[in-house]
């Protein structure tokens, strides 16, 4: 399971049991989503440190590797790769010039 699928599950089982103990609470619906909403964000900073560490550092190395492979696609878009090979003509291949 990813550490974000993991992160996101957490919150919202949060949510739900700080919701579900502040159901018995007689107050405005409304109300009770919002405090629900606070204090499960409070309670997952507290709680969910390691989750969330987790999924930063996978997101990180998720940026880095698209990085590399931008540069990798780019040098090779301009011929600077070395490990590109230029593609060769071939005069026997028909071109775009009409025959003469």
């Amino acid at each position: 399971m990813s550490a974000a699928l993991k992160y996101t599950l957490g919150r919202i089982g949060l949510f739900v049991a700080v919701l579900a103990g502040l159901w018995l609470v007689d107050m405005d619906v409304f109300l009770k989503l919002i405090l629900a909403l606070a204090f499960s964000a409070a309670l997952s900073f507290l709680l969910l440190r390691g989750w969330r560490d987790e999924m930063a550092e996978e997101m990180a190395s998720a940026a880095e590797r698209r990085r590399t492979e931008k540069e990798r696609l780019r040098s090779a878009l301009a011929g600077d790769d070395p490990n590109q090979n230029p593609p060769t003509e071939n005069p026997d291949s028909p071109t775009d010039q009409p025959s003469r």
